[in-house]
């Protein structure tokens, strides 16, 4: 007879995490994967990418995709992202439609929940409604009586990703919903992007905290070199891609000072998240035409001919 103790089986599966721009999706993701893997500014449709951060809750792997939100797209760009959003919806075993609270049932929520239905395949949908320290309870109730009536939701949660409420509980029962099966990634992998994107993300954050308006939406910044040093820190090259000489005066500031104030920005950010030191490098480079060259889009893991559409 074996007494030996059964480890519980192992489990893993794909979560994706959807909803209007600024529905607070990357800091979730932050908040269960416990770093920094998902850009978070207080400007709408920083996503691009569909990133993927990895948390582990018991013996379940849960991998979640943080898609762009989903937004009415005007540019090729847009329309990419949006397909991106929706793609990760639908290869996902797990969909959460995570609605602010304060904000309720918007225009866009409602395009979002009359899209559902035919988008997100055989997986379970969950209702996370986050932000909920802005409202009064009673609000709370009638808003989730209100989305449930609009949607079979498999669960709702209240939470709030910022500060953490309501996230242990979401996170054991998204656990439970994994497929059994073996881990997708190493234990000790919080993200699958390459480390190259990922860099290329802090630094495009820094300048769209920077900047203002219309110009974080035409600008693109790359990692063009990454160089491993002897003495163990990191070389970084990277590329501003702007779209109008313009915009090339305002990423660099007078005398240099905004290009200067990111670089050590992002560059801090960097030495914390790889914790080593960085040696950080910026030009900015005009290209009228970024926009319509399919190798940008790939560099932000979008499909170029899902713009077309």
């Amino acid at each position: 007879m074996n007494d030996a103790p059964q480890t519980a089986p192992t489990s893993a599966g794909f979560i994706a995490l959807i909803g209007e721009p600024n529905a607070g999706k990357s800091t979730l993701l932050n908040r269960m994967v416990g770093a920094k893997v998902s850009i978070v500014t207080h400007k709408v449709q920083t996503t691009r990418a569909r990133i993927r951060g990895v948390a582990m809750e018991g013996q379940a792997q849960l991998v979640f995709v943080d898609t762009p939100g989903l937004f009415k797209p005007r540019r090729r760009l847009d329309r990419a992202m949006v397909a991106a959003a929706w793609t990760g919806a639908s290869d996902a075993d797990v969909v959460v439609l995570m609605v602010e609270a304060h904000r309720g049932i918007t225009e866009g929520v409602k395009a979002i929940l009359d899209g559902l239905g035919d988008r997100v395949g055989e997986a379970k949908v969950a209702l996370a409604i986050n932000k909920i320290d802005r409202v009064k309870s009673d609000a709370l109730l009638g808003l989730t009586r209100k989305l449930n009536e609009a949607f079979p939701f498999a669960e709702t949660f209240m939470i709030s990703a910022e500060k953490g409420h309501g996230i242990d509980a979401f996170r054991r029962w998204l656990a439970a919903e994994m497929p059994e099966g073996p881990w997708l990634y190493p234990e000790d992998q919080i993200a699958d992007l390459p480390m190259r994107m990922i860099a290329a993300e802090i630094t495009r954050e820094k300048l769209t905290l920077r900047l203002h308006q219309e110009l974080p939406y035409q600008m693109t910044v790359e990692t063009e070199n990454w160089e491993e040093r002897k003495d163990g820190s990191a070389k970084i090259d990277q590329i501003i891609y702007v779209v109008r000489d313009g915009h090339k005066g305002i990423v660099l500031g007078n005398k240099g000072e905004t290009i200067k104030a990111v670089g050590k920005a992002a560059r801090e950010e960097l030495v914390e998240f790889l914790g080593r030191k960085v040696h950080l490098f910026l030009q900015v480079k005009v290209r009228p035409n970024w926009l319509e060259e399919s190798e940008r889009y790939s560099e932000m893991g979008l499909d170029f001919k899902d713009g077309n559409s």
